[in-house]
């Protein structure tokens, strides 16, 4: 607060108050609801102390504070609702997939310490994964474990398999992944993908099925961006815009047909009344 007061931006009320509104809360968390301990990031020490200090003060008891160290994201930014990268436990804000997919990201740096941190492994264990890590670290052993790990913990069984599949889907193209995904992992994987509801009309072509879906422009350019391999349907290329849709090759069985235009932009097609 000192260097805050004396730097040229200052400090806002808000942020000079914001430990003594802290320490309110854990004395009226302490008169009402009998709270003895507080816990938070390691960044939360001097709040934490206020409130200790404030609670005894006023109250003669011994109450507790507990620091943990602060998990960062790879580029060592804080993860939190401020920085607005936050991993959250609820499946509404944090799918399953994505909580997979970061953990599995995390750098052999850090890997171990979040091993021991977030999972039940015995140490023995999590030794060995790092020893067969050193020796083929082109694997991501470790990694992948400690992704499947926190996975099952938050999810269950069910929420990990649902983060394997949405991983094969995207990364691997997976046809059966694909076929196998509900419309609650369509939507999860594909949050921010456009869709579009079609009808399948007899004949209707690869080059149809891009216009409907807006994903291409009209005219030549269109045309052309087919035939240069630029699209893909449910992971195979396809090259010739006048092939006519096959149900159970273009179309899944799931009524779902995943559209990719270039390498990273897609469209989550819905077919109707098949």
């Amino acid at each position: 607060c000192q260097a805050r007061l004396r730097s040229a931006e200052g400090m806002s009320l808000a942020e000079f108050l914001y430990p003594a509104l802290q320490a309110y809360d854990f004395l009226h968390l302490r008169r009402r609801h009998d709270c003895r301990l507080q816990i938070g990031g390691a960044d939360q020490m001097g709040n934490i102390m206020s409130g200790y200090e404030l609670v005894s003060r006023e109250t003669g008891e011994d109450v507790f504070g507990i620091t943990v160290p602060l998990i960062t994201s790879t580029t060592g930014d804080k993860l939190g609702k401020t920085a607005g990268n936050a991993v959250w436990l609820n499946r509404d804000k944090t799918s399953p997939f994505e909580l997979y997919q970061f953990f599995v990201r995390q750098q052999d740096n850090i890997v171990e310490k979040y091993l021991k941190l977030f999972t039940f492994l015995p140490l023995e264990e999590i030794h060995h994964i790092m020893e067969m890590h050193a020796k083929e670290p082109e694997k991501w052993g470790p990694q992948k474990r400690l992704a499947a790990e926190v996975t099952k913990l938050v999810h269950g069984r069910e929420g990990l398999e649902s983060a394997k599949r949405c991983t094969k889907a995207l990364y691997h193209s997976s046809v059966e992944a694909l076929e196998a995904m509900s419309d609650q992992e369509l939507q999860e994987l594909f949050k921010q993908t456009p869709s579009a509801e079609l009808m399948l009309e007899p004949g209707m072509s690869v080059l149809d099925l891009c216009r409907k879906a807006n994903a291409i422009p009209n005219g030549p350019s269109g045309y052309q961006k087919i035939t240069d391999g630029g699209v893909s349907i449910n992971g195979i290329r396809e090259t010739n815009p006048e092939a006519v849709l096959v149900v159970g090759q273009h179309i899944l069985k799931n009524g779902v047909s995943l559209l990719r235009i270039g390498k990273k932009n897609y469209y989550i097609i819905k077919w109707l009344q098949l």
